[in-house]
């Protein structure tokens, strides 16, 4: 059965669509790790399944993804295990697992991989997804959520993607979103029949949900809410525009949106979103997070802050192709070894081997093609040499080595093949 689950997509070596190339993928993932390095955050690698419990806590059970969009099953012990549809809640039960809080703080890890969310496919959006995700932990200091923030827009800027601009926010403390709640509940009372329904469902449990419904009726009853700016404490103002600040210190431009809540409960103060523009998708946003002060402790750590944000890769990746960005090409082959019958084959295997371990790549035909095939094969793998190995050359202990790029051929001894190799590919 060659048919793929609905949702997914294969990532290839080459495919019609560029973004679904390896080479793309590389590109990205080399560069996310180049940037997250050099800000001092380190790779974690957490699993793909975790237990249900987790992600109710952390993402929060009034959520979409909790709601609608977790793959979800029992296991043959009973218990209830989901495939990871965020990354955050994972590495905060990584964190407190090990008992990383109790090392000297603050703690800044990064991780790449597969994300699962049973929901409609369309453009750039898929039932696997892959995430980009950084996590700084320990500090409630603002100048961390810039630089995060930061590190996200260098991210896109080494990338070569343009356009890309952040939306920030500040959804309050436990006080001033209590104060929020209130009023969105006195604001949406009358309009409660005209709601969509998972909107009515939420109106007492966590209305800020309302704000980002995507139910086209009850977004324009939603865009005239009160704006929670009106009810944030003077910690959450200060720690807003000191984020500001240090936003612009680090030359990083934004624009303050007052809707924006973010589709997680765990968000306190710092919220934002990266945003550009993808033809065909619904929404541009390619990426987002902000601060989750209360989730170390939710999942059963110490009350310790934490910030971080997420980057859909697949929306990346739309986005280079739609924007023309030119990508790396894949590393070309070294040497094209071409030989003639078994006795030159089994010699051209101790060849490429030695090539191999001197860091070089090789390749040779396994088909039995004719001398003009393989030629061929080696202009489409665009081969810098090829070696001709036949029955004179393997009595004279010499193989022929042609130049692609110069047109120039000489017979070299095969215990300088590699050098050879090494020191025409230097110039």
């Amino acid at each position: 059965m060659s048919k793929i689950v609905k949702g997914m997509f294969d990532v290839m070596p080459k495919d019609e669509e560029n973004w679904r190339q390896v080479q793309w993928w590389r590109f990205v993932e080399s560069t996310a790790r180049t940037v997250a390095e050099r800000f001092r955050f380190q790779e974690v690698r957490t699993p793909l399944v975790e237990y249900t419990e987790l992600f109710k806590r952390g993402v929060g059970d009034t959520t979409d993804i909790v709601e609608k969009e977790m793959y979800t099953f029992t296991d043959r012990a009973g218990r209830s295990i989901s495939l990871r549809p965020e990354g955050t809640a994972g590495i905060v039960r990584s964190f407190v697992g090990h008992k990383v809080y109790a090392q000297p703080q603050p703690t800044k890890w990064f991780y790449m991989g597969p994300m699962y969310r049973y929901e409609r496919q369309q453009v750039g959006r898929y039932r696997q997804f892959h995430q980009l995700g950084v996590e700084a932990f320990g500090s409630f200091d603002p100048a961390l959520d810039a630089e995060v923030i930061a590190l996200g827009m260098q991210f896109f800027e080494e990338l070569g993607l343009k356009g890309v601009q952040v939306e920030i926010n500040n959804v309050g403390d436990p006080e001033s979103r209590a104060r929020y709640f209130e009023a969105l509940i006195a604001y949406f009372e009358p309009y409660k029949e005209e709601l969509a329904e998972d909107a009515q469902n939420r109106l007492y449990r966590n209305p800020m949900r309302i704000l980002d419904s995507k139910d086209p009726h009850t977004h324009e009853i939603a865009m005239g809410a009160p704006s929670i700016l009106e009810y944030l404490s003077e910690d959450s103002r200060a720690n807003l525009e000191a984020v500001k600040q240090y936003l612009d210190i680090l030359g990083v431009n934004y624009v303050q949106n007052d809707r924006l809540v973010r589709g997680l409960d765990y968000y306190t103060q710092t919220a934002f979103e990266y945003m550009v523009d993808i033809p065909g998708a619904q929404a541009s946003t390619i990426g987002g997070g902000g601060r989750y002060n209360g989730l170390v402790q939710e999942v059963g750590g110490p009350d310790m802050p934490g910030v971080g944000f997420g980057v859909g890769l697949e929306r990346v990746l739309l986005a280079l192709e739609e924007q023309k960005v030119v990508v790396p090409e894949p590393s070309r082959l070294d040497c094209y070894m071409i030989t003639f019958d078994q006795a030159t084959k089994r010699k051209s295997m101790e060849l490429l081997a030695e090539l191999r371990r001197a860091g070089l790549s090789a390749e040779r035909d396994y088909l039995d093609r004719k001398m003009k095939a393989q030629m061929k094969v080696a202009d489409r793998e665009q081969a810098r040499f090829v070696a001709i190995l036949g029955e004179d050359e393997l009595a004279q202990n010499t193989i022929q080595v042609k130049n692609m790029e110069t047109g120039t051929q000489e017979a070299v001894p095969f215990d300088q093949l590699v050098t050879y190799i090494q020191t025409e590919k230097g110039r």
